[in-house]
């Protein structure tokens, strides 16, 4: 066993007693150069490290205003909304200004620093450092971080940590990917069993029949094909009230947006509330019991959940629509919508060239299989049950993912404060 002696570093804590403690200021600085994307290709800061700019992120018109980026340099996202964002880049290029670029001053192995800057302490201990800007979106600039104490091991002792974590975590993420993979196949699983039950119904003895409609295949027969509009009682969406998010409080009627709808219920975790007058100039958007509620726009359309009591008085914005049945099972409509029958409506309509969303006309077409309502009842009962047991492994699946990422994040941190003893 190893001796050990106090950092005098809070967030270090015991570090091997032949450990040097050092700040971030003698272990680099800045690079500052402004460059163009044109003449450096444009790079991401993630949370996997430094990559090519993705796909997905936000493109702004400052290209030529960009932060230069040579290999082997650390770059570090001042915001503590991108907590987590940093690495040591293996490309030359350029990123946005928000970043905080770092070039080597001595000789190190940027590996385990990499591992180092990428511990959840050193994210702690690095926002610590910083201000605040609006309300807890803090940021760091290399005047606060370049104060910060790190540790500083042999480059013998860098290497070997470096080598460990490398196979460490490598195992723990072939784990973690293995497991994503299985939620996958669950949910793909999930899916197929709630098309099977609403297109060919839950009697394997009935006839079927050709539906007449290439996506649909074939049905029982003596089932019926309808329109959504024939079903139902109201087919509309909310709006955003005059002075949109400013005229939110912090308690009232619950204000649903496409953020909080989901095909497993509603995520109210950032559910915004409108005040009891603007919700009675509203009336006609409030939700009821019953109701399906279905996102008609943006990359969460055709996520849907339906309406209980246990959700209490709500209203709803433009982008989630109200589908209220009249002659149709409120959990059987939940579930069509959620099969690849609805899910194929809603994606034929979007190539149709309607990339706005889904009007309330082209919902009312809408072709639902109608079968009885005891058979609408039984189905949706059928899949309340098959479907809650999926769940409840999808919920297993992901429970070992959390606490795999949990052990990732403390075997990282014992060993580049050198409390795991690595040979």
């Amino acid at each position: 066993m190893g001796q050990y002696k106090d950092s005098g570093i809070e967030w270090i804590g015991k570090i091997p007693e032949h450990w040097e403690v050092t700040k971030l200021n003698m272990l680099y600085s800045q690079r500052i150069e402004k460059v163009s994307d044109k003449d450096y290709p444009p790079l991401s800061v993630t949370m996997k490290g430094i990559l090519p700019q993705l796909e997905n992120a936000a493109k702004t018109n400052n290209g030529d205003d960009r932060k230069l980026v040579r290999v082997g340099d650390f770059a570090i996202n001042s915001r503590s909304d991108r907590r987590g964002s940093c690495g040591i880049s293996a490309f030359e290029g350029s990123v946005s200004l928000i970043n905080t670029i770092l070039k080597p001053r001595s000789e190190m192995n940027p590996r385990y620093y990499n591992w180092l800057f990428h511990s959840s302490l050193f994210s702690d201990e690095f926002y610590k450092w910083g201000h605040g800007i609006v309300d807890d979106l803090w940021t760091t600039r290399w005047q606060e971080m370049r104060n910060i104490a790190v540790p500083s091991p042999t480059l013998e002792v860098q290497q070997s940590i470096a080598n460990y974590l490398d196979e460490k975590c490598g195992e723990i993420d072939s784990l973690i990917a293995l497991q994503e993979q299985m939620i996958e196949k669950l949910k793909a699983y999930k899916q197929s069993v709630i098309t099977e039950a609403v297109t060919k119904g839950l009697d394997p003895n009935a006839k079927l029949v050709s539906s007449g409609i290439d996506w649909i295949g074939e049905i029982p027969e003596g089932v019926k094909l309808v329109k959504l509009s024939m079903l139902t009682s109201k087919i509309g969406s909310g709006s955003t009230p005059r002075g949109g998010s400013s005229i939110y409080v912090k308690d009232g009627i619950k204000f649903l947006r496409s953020q909080n709808v989901y095909c497993e219920g509603f995520d109210l975790s950032d559910v915004a509330y409108i005040t009891e007058k603007i919700d009675e100039e509203m009336s006609g958007t409030r939700v009821r019991v019953g109701d399906v509620l279905l996102n008609i726009t943006g990359g969460s359309i055709g996520r849907c959940y339906y309406v209980d009591e246990s959700l209490g008085r709500a209203n709803v914005n433009q982008h989630v629509s109200i589908v209220r049945p009249a002659k149709i099972e409120t959990k059987y409509l939940k579930y069509y919508l959620q099969s690849d029958c609805g899910q194929l409506q809603i994606a034929l309509l979007q190539t149709g060239g309607n990339r706005e969303g889904l009007s309330a006309a082209a919902l009312s077409q809408f072709t639902i299989i109608y079968p009885s309502k005891n058979e609408q009842q039984a189905i949706a009962s059928y899949l309340d049950e098959k479907c809650a047991d999926i769940d409840h492994l999808i919920a297993l699946k992901q429970k070992k993912i959390d606490s795999l990422k949990e052990y990732k994040k403390s075997v990282i941190y014992e060993a580049v404060t050198g409390k795991t003893i690595i040979e």
